[in-house]
């Protein structure tokens, strides 16, 4: 059985969890910090409210969430904000990741060649994915996602809304889905599973690829590659189309090129002008992200094609776009394309 059927068979529904739950609350030592938290029942009433839980259940469910002071503290430091390309790149580019990689491709070569087909995603950027992400599922993280999502929630005012959304989506996820809330596990976000799926981005993109009539990216391979698909089809991934063009420059008005963000709001036309070019074909009109990299021998520009920008949906960060497009080059090399 996969975790989620075993979840399914030990609760059928949730409303058969709040007695477990319920016990579970006699059974703890002690509260968590948010028994009786002024922020946490008016989540309640919004939930009881507007999704139609029960609020005893709920109150129960939160008297046993602990807030994570390491949490707060690592939100705030990234890595991704304070390296630089040359010290970021080999985090992600090493020969275990494109080793355990090409292992992983074989072993689901199967559903990354279906996935391939119905999405229109090549099947290496499915794997880096994948393999940035959680080491092809070595590392989904420790932090029950309750404890993550309410922290962020209550604790964390720059991200409030977003973190609360998420907690809305988690326990609608959860009831879904049929899954114990309090045993998932995940990043100090909140993220799940293989692909590292925020909640919503769960109910919105996940699928059930092998059809056995479960939504399970924590321990099943296959649903996490569909999943991940779905979710570059639905962002606009255009199949067969290229990623990044490395550019030269030239000129006092080269930097002016550069994108603010990681919206692509210049054209390559509009770089021409200012000094930009690439030995790419590209056409004049094609939008693009414009970046610059402190790269291992100097500095790096490049323009970031729609399907980089695709990327960066998954994660906004130019940086680990482009680890997730050149590990994919560097699983191609060593495995080959079919």
């Amino acid at each position: 059985m996969t975790r989620v059927q075993n979840l399914k068979q030990a609760m059928r529904s949730w409303g058969i969890a709040v007695g477990a739950l319920l016990g579970l609350v006699g059974q703890a030592q002690a509260a968590g910090e948010y028994q009786g938290s002024p922020k946490v029942a008016e989540f309640i009433a919004e939930m009881t409210r507007d999704h139609g839980f029960a609020g005893e259940q709920l109150t129960a469910l939160f008297d046993q969430v602990e807030r994570k002071q390491a949490i707060l503290d690592a939100i705030s430091r990234p890595a991704e904000k304070v390296k630089p390309w040359k010290d970021y790149r080999p985090i992600f580019i090493t020969e275990a990741r494109i080793s355990k990689g090409v292992d992983f491709w074989n072993k689901h070569a199967e559903a990354l060649a279906r996935a391939e087909q119905e999405y229109g995603v090549p099947a290496e950027v499915i794997v880096s994915i994948i393999g940035v992400e959680t080491f092809y599922g070595g590392n989904t993280g420790s932090w029950r996602v309750l404890d993550a999502l309410s922290t962020l929630c209550f604790d964390y005012p720059p991200r409030a809304e977003f973190f609360c959304q998420q907690l809305r989506e988690f326990l609608i996820l959860a009831r879904e889905q049929q899954i114990d809330p309090l045993t998932v596990k995940g990043s100090y976000a909140g993220a799940m599973g293989l692909p590292q799926f925020m909640p919503g981005s769960f109910r919105a993109y996940a699928v059930d690829f092998d059809g056995d009539g479960h939504i399970d990216i924590w321990t099943n391979p296959v649903d996490a590659i569909g999943s991940v698909a779905s979710y570059f089809k639905r962002h606009g991934w255009v199949s067969g189309e290229s990623v990044v063009s490395r550019a030269q420059v030239k000129g006092e008005q080269a930097d002016s090129g550069l994108t603010q963000g990681l919206d692509p709001v210049k054209t390559v036309g509009e770089l021409r002008t200012l000094g930009w070019s690439s030995a790419d074909v590209l056409r004049d009109d094609i939008p693009v992200t414009a970046f610059r990299f402190d790269g291992a021998e100097g500095q790096e520009y490049w323009m970031g094609l729609p399907n980089f920008y695709v990327i960066t949906r998954y994660n906004r960060s130019a940086m680990y776009a482009m680890a997730v497009h050149q590990l994919s080059g560097e699983l191609i090399a060593k495995r080959g394309r079919p």
